[in-house]
């Protein structure tokens, strides 16, 4: 049974989804603010997290700033009534591996959280990677570069094998998107694009300049060897 921290201001709504999820095989605690939610999170780590973007005593987003700093590889899925471009982008950019607006079915809030977790999980046969100056080892999550390890996300860390395993060789990105996020892409939906964005600032270039993550229009994303 995986646990489930569930930070929303919405009593109502939090229980309706504690209610499915506990169903579903979740064990679900809720916290209304921000400042019972971190009191959560040094009591215990759950094994996932659902977190709005609008709280009482603060942004979600500033919650959400400190969670990938204390837990980087946690896995989180942010919420949003308002589901605003804005907000999606915000949230991705800070580390969210999923995004759902408010309100949302529980049936897909299920489906995303067990496909996160299973990504959040790499199983024993992936083994250390390297290519050129940059070492990955999958069941960490965390890449090395000149002797610096870099923590990654889940989807960071599941992008970055998919583009390791084939170095110079295109990815879809539905493909990519399949594997990092563990569901297609929707019409405007650049979370995909996001994920890549941070993992080519986390990693940066290679040594001569050249990007390590190479986009290809209309094709997908390699990683040049």
């Amino acid at each position: 049974m995986s646990d489930l921290l569930l930070i929303d201001d919405d009593q109502e709504l939090c229980e309706l989804l504690s209610s499915w999820l506990s169903q579903e095989g979740f064990q679900v605690r809720a916290c209304h603010d921000g400042l019972s939610a971190r009191k959560a999170l040094s009591e215990s780590s759950p094994d996932a997290v659902v977190l709005d973007v609008m709280l009482p005593d603060g942004s979600g987003l500033e919650l959400l700033k400190q969670l990938r700093h204390d837990h980087p590889e946690l896995p989180v899925l942010m919420l949003s009534a308002r589901g605003e471009p804005l907000d999606r982008i915000l949230g991705l950019e800070l580390g969210a591996d999923d995004y759902l607006a408010k309100p949302c079915d529980p049936r897909e809030l299920t489906a995303r959280l067990r496909a996160v977790l299973r990504r959040s999980h790499p199983t024993a046969v992936s083994t250390q990677m390297e290519l050129g100056d940059l070492c990955f080892s999958p069941m960490r999550g965390v890449a090395t570069i000149d002797q610096h390890d870099i923590t990654l996300t889940v989807s960071e860390s599941r992008l970055l094998e998919a583009l390791l395993r084939q170095p110079g060789e295109p990815l879809d990105k539905q493909e990519l998107a399949q594997i990092a996020l563990g569901r297609k892409l929707t019409l405007y939906d650049r979370s995909l694009d996001m994920h890549v964005s941070n993992l080519r600032k986390k990693i940066g270039p290679h040594p001569d300049g050249r990007p390590r993550i190479v986009a290809l229009r209309s094709r997908g994303y390699f990683y040049s060897a």
